[in-house]
């Protein structure tokens, strides 16, 4: 998931930090948030046979807004008037972006690859072009034909050769639910702070969460408190969603959003090494000329002009 920096932080950033130097921090800082992102796609594989799906979600989230409350949540209160007047349009982008979006991420992991599963989330720009269709923004021959590419890609790796993996399906879900949450981005009320966004999109995210982790509980128990258990929790609640989205905010601050979606093009191959070195995955030619597929239309839509 994506959120944008603040309209007055690109001026005070670049201000702060000399010329030369913007452009290869940016890139860095770029490069950093995608790796912790692709990262949380190897740990909810990892986490599939010791802790429930939305078990996951739900304490990704709490260990989050424990994260995220000492920035946000004062901001979140001076501004609890425009959170108000605003409180559909939060809703629903905590629903696809925080409750929705990880859990489908989780049930995924439970039968689909790590590399699989960023794959198939590479595809989410082009999707986020057919909510743009929708929404009556023009495309043009570029973005149309980038998507079908993609689009190919993805249907060949859920195809998998002949087999139709369900986590697939999941993973495909989550791909449009990101798509969603990343347009409703463009509609996000300019007086709202980011930080205090983020807080509030957290806490909606996780009151919705509740009933569903309840019955969890009450249908697959809990799980064991261990090592194994609570430190990818922790690295998905701190470092995928704390610290990445703050590296992903300054580094749209210093280089623009377009350069440093070039960068997030490239979370298909870290998640590829990831799983191959940490979890044993093998990579097979299918898979590489998918992500060949994947990321050429993807590139190839996001490059055109509207």
């Amino acid at each position: 998931m994506a959120v944008t920096a603040d309209p007055t932080s690109r001026t005070t950033s670049r201000a702060s930090i000399p010329r030369t130097a913007a452009p290869v921090l940016g890139i860095a800082l770029a490069a950093l948030a995608t790796l912790v992102w692709s990262g949380s796609f190897v740990t909810s594989r990892a986490l599939h046979d010791s802790v429930p799906p939305v078990q996951q979600a739900f304490w990704r989230w709490i260990v989050a807004l424990a994260a995220v409350a000492p920035f946000g949540a004062r901001q979140a209160w001076r501004q609890r008037a425009l959170i108000r007047r605003h409180l559909g349009y939060v809703l629903l982008a905590a629903l696809l972006g925080v409750t929705v979006y990880n859990t489908l991420v989780n049930q995924a992991g439970l039968t689909t690859p790590a590399a699989n599963m960023g794959m198939i989330m590479a595809a989410s720009p082009v999707l986020m072009a057919v909510f743009e269709r929708l929404a009556g923004v023009r495309l043009g021959g570029r973005r149309v034909a980038g998507l079908l590419v993609a689009c190919g890609g993805v249907l060949l790796l859920v195809r998998g050769g002949g087999s139709f993996a369900v986590g697939d399906l999941w993973m495909i879900g989550a791909a449009c639910c990101f798509a969603g949450y990343s347009a409703l981005l463009r509609r996000k009320p300019a007086q709202l702070g980011g930080v205090a966004f983020l807080f509030t999109t957290f806490l909606a995210g996780t009151v919705l969460l509740l009933p569903a982790q309840g019955i969890s509980l009450a249908v697959k128990g809990g799980f064991t408190p261990t090592a194994d258990t609570v430190l990818p929790l922790l690295y998905v609640g701190v470092a995928s969603s704390a610290v990445a989205f703050f590296a992903w905010n300054r580094a749209i601050a210093l280089i623009g959003a377009a350069r440093a979606g070039v960068v997030y093009y490239l979370q298909p191959v870290c998640v590829a090494l990831l799983s191959w070195v940490l979890l044993g995955e093998t990579v097979g030619w299918t898979q590489v000329l998918c992500m060949g597929l994947i990321l050429g239309g993807v590139v190839l839509g996001a490059g055109a002009r509207r």
